[in-house]
């Protein structure tokens, strides 16, 4: 399996994270964890199916959006595959799409049905390019073009979604309405409208990130991982790793679960 990053243009730095590429020649099971930021997703070449608690399946779409999401799901494909995926900050949603964000909080809607006939072209265009460097090119300049006409300046509410990703929740949300706005109230509305999120839901899923950029650390003990990711103790660590990987802490860090194949 091949895993590749790419750093979006600096134009593009206020919505998209990152740009990711996976490709493999045998099949994969996918587990999509809790995320504080949605993905835009398209697949080259295979499709992934979501797998139900009872075993069947649902087609999945060969591009769309992978909304921020408090829940678990795992998408299978059989054969090889290949799919390029954009990490966006949740505030793309309305800038590029003009939704409030928690139209897509929990869900996953095909790009077609945001985007109509412009999704089909640029659906095409992607199967059809001759490698990455071009898919990503084309993405680059459906965004910008969706910006040029959705845009607007950008509220302080930006900042204080950067600051509790970078600080993988550890900021106080108290602060932060306090820093960039005249009420606590004002700051609630804008940031679920940004974000499909309550800030503190969304400060939880962060810090959450923050435990799972640890796995491989094999010299830390779950007692100080939590600690040292902001929890009050081991008890609330497991909770909310459990609830937002649908697994015990202890069997995702041991490589064991299926979730890190990725990153192996």
């Amino acid at each position: 399996m091949k895993y590749e990053t790419v750093f979006p243009d600096p134009r593009l730095r206020h919505i998209v994270r990152f740009y990711w590429i996976l490709e493999s020649g045998e099949g994969y099971t996918h587990h999509s964890l809790a995320d504080m930021c949605p993905e835009l997703l398209f697949h080259y070449n295979g499709r992934f199916d979501e797998l139900s608690a009872n075993g069947s399946t649902t087609p999945g779409f060969i591009a769309g959006i992978h909304g921020q999401s408090a829940q678990v799901s795992r998408h299978r494909i059989n054969t090889g595959f290949g799919m390029i995926g954009v990490y966006l900050y949740p505030q793309a949603i309305p800038l590029v799409f003009g939704l409030p964000a928690e139209e897509v909080t929990n869900q996953m809607p095909d790009l077609s049905s945001l985007l109509k006939s412009e999704a089909q072209m640029l659906e095409e265009r992607i199967f059809t390019a001759p490698g990455n460097g071009e898919r990503i090119r084309l993405i680059e300049q459906f965004l910008l073009r969706r910006l040029a006409i959705t845009e607007k300046p950008e509220p302080p509410v930006f900042k204080a979604i950067a600051g509790i990703i970078q600080s993988h929740g550890q900021h106080s949300i108290a602060e932060l309405a306090a820093t960039h706005y005249l009420s606590e109230r004002q700051f609630q509305r804008q940031f679920r409208h940004y974000t499909g999120f309550t800030p503190k839901l969304f400060s939880r899923i962060a810090r959450f990130h923050g435990a799972m950029k640890r796995y491989g650390d094999k010299n830390i003990s779950l007692t100080q991982l939590a600690l040292e990711c902001g929890y009050y103790d081991q008890a609330h660590f497991i909770h909310d790793f459990s609830r937002f990987s649908g697994q015990h802490p202890r069997i995702y860090f041991s490589g064991k679960s299926g979730a890190t194949d990725w990153m192996e």
